[in-house]
């Protein structure tokens, strides 16, 4: 199997395992669980449909089931989010569920219009830097998106623990992968322009 196989099970497995907390804590009357289920599930099946469609071949590499069985439990940390939302029946501002899937919503453009971009701009043109539409400002517009999306997925929790996991996954996965996927790029003589007109992901604070 490929690690990809391994990610896309989880992200279906997404939508019944929230499904199981809520009945696990008889919260099926509570709206931000049934919200935190929408978001977080059709995140889900959307990733699955892009993984077909238009995969990360980062993604691609051949794995153990050992390897695939770390990855769920890294990935699976995420559902801390939800246990929390379904077990203390968190019940926020409603301007603040609506800035939650606000923020989701930016995020699966930003993650999936990239993706889909960078796809095609590929297939057109082979071995070119990719580096106009949302890749025009910034050299990460995926990642942005995703962040973006758990965020929308954590903050629904009101608690402090889901957003360390996210902060633990942007500094030991995220941020690796674009330090990388940046000094991949540097071999293209154009990058050096590009990335002094670029934010790495989001704009500088000064």
């Amino acid at each position: 199997m490929r690690q990809r196989h391994f990610i896309d099970i989880h992200k279906v497995a997404t939508g019944p395992a929230v499904l199981g907390m809520m009945a696990w804590h008889a919260s099926w009357d509570h709206l931000t669980a049934w919200i935190y289920l929408a978001l977080h599930g059709t995140y889900g099946l959307l990733w699955v449909c892009k993984s077909r469609t238009f995969p990360d071949k980062s993604w691609e590499e051949r794995s153990s089931v050992a390897y695939g069985l770390m990855i769920w439990a890294g990935l699976s940390l995420y559902w801390i989010a939800p246990w929390i939302v379904t077990s203390s029946r968190v019940e926020p501002p409603h301007w603040y569920l609506a800035a939650c899937v606000t923020l989701w919503g930016l995020g699966v453009f930003l993650h999936f219009a990239s993706d889909m971009h960078k796809n095609v701009a590929l297939q057109m043109r082979p071995e070119q830097l990719v580096h106009t539409g949302l890749w025009a400002r910034c050299r990460n517009p995926n990642y942005l998106g995703e962040l973006f999306i758990y965020l929308g997925f954590g903050l629904l929790a009101m608690h402090w623990l889901p957003l360390v996991v996210i902060a633990l996954f942007l500094v030991a996965v995220w941020i690796p992968n674009m330090l990388k996927k940046d000094r991949s790029l540097a071999r293209y003589p154009e990058f050096e322009a590009y990335k002094a007109r670029s934010w790495f992901l989001l704009p500088p604070l000064i």
